[in-house]
């Protein structure tokens, strides 16, 4: 079993990790394209053009199956992906967890880039799964850009300034940048108020992996002996991780299963 994963950056790397604690035994192709990130501010043509040529990438080594591992690439690009892939390969896009998050009645917060805040395409999602919860929209300046650097400092300073923008009455945030998960428990602790229940988090990365072995018609064997392979793209060659993924413990994960080349 072949599962690639396709991003500007490391944001992938949740649904990474994801995957392989479903299913140690697959191999993994990360398709990257440092050349290009963030793709965030770019218009929606220039963006799906870089996706396009970062998932052909992935596609050329035969994978069962393609993850979109970016919410803003999954926004604008996920139609012609599957356009150009499927039905050969099966593409699963990223979808901010808004539905099982506004299930438990909230109020919710939703974390994402500025470009996504406020967006038809996240309105649709509330006015869709989130119709009579209370939403708040919290536009991250900067966190994205942090995480991928891994640089402490400005994660921090973009953490406290989107707390500063959270409702105290928030119960419920829903991570939708998936460069979120990989500074979740520094979200937690700066949104956790100590009179409030525990917070409750939204990632996407676990969904996104379960669907993907349904879409092959596997299923998750996290028992399975830790065989799979890495192999890491950059910008359609093969390289190693950028340096600042290993500050994560995502990556850490796939460099004690197998080195990525």
């Amino acid at each position: 079993m072949k599962i690639a994963l396709m991003d500007s950056g490391i944001g992938l790397l949740a649904a990474t990790a994801a995957v392989r604690r479903l299913r140690p035994d697959a191999d993994l192709v990360l398709s990257l394209d440092p050349a290009g990130m963030p793709w965030g501010p770019r218009t929606p043509e220039d963006l799906t053009a870089r996706a396009v040529a970062v998932a052909e990438a992935a596609a050329a080594l035969g994978p069962d199956a393609l993850i979109v591992g970016c919410n803003t690439a999954t926004v604008h690009a996920l139609t012609t992906l599957r356009d150009r892939l499927e039905p050969d390969l099966p593409v699963i896009g990223t979808v901010p967890a808004i539905k099982p998050a506004a299930a438990g009645g909230g109020p919710v917060a939703i974390w994402a880039t500025p470009a996504t805040t406020g967006s038809p395409y996240q309105q649709g999602l509330i006015r869709d799964f989130a119709d009579g919860v209370p939403v708040t929209e919290v536009p991250c300046w900067g966190l994205a850009e942090a995480v991928e650097h891994a640089d402490q400092a400005a994660i921090d300073e973009a953490v406290t300034a989107a707390a500063g923008l959270t409702p105290d009455d928030v119960t419920t945030v829903v991570l939708g940048c998936t460069h979120y998960e990989l500074v979740a428990d520094r979200i937690r602790a700066a949104v956790q108020r100590p009179d409030r229940p525990p917070l409750v988090l939204h990632g996407s990365a676990g969904a996104v992996a379960a669907q993907a072995l349904r879409r092959i018609g596997a299923r998750p064997e996290p028992e399975t002996a830790a065989t799979g392979t890495v192999t890491v793209l950059l910008n359609g060659q093969e390289g190693p991780l950028p340096a600042p993924a290993l500050a994560y413990a995502e990556a850490r994960l796939l460099e004690a299963v197998t080195p990525a080349r």
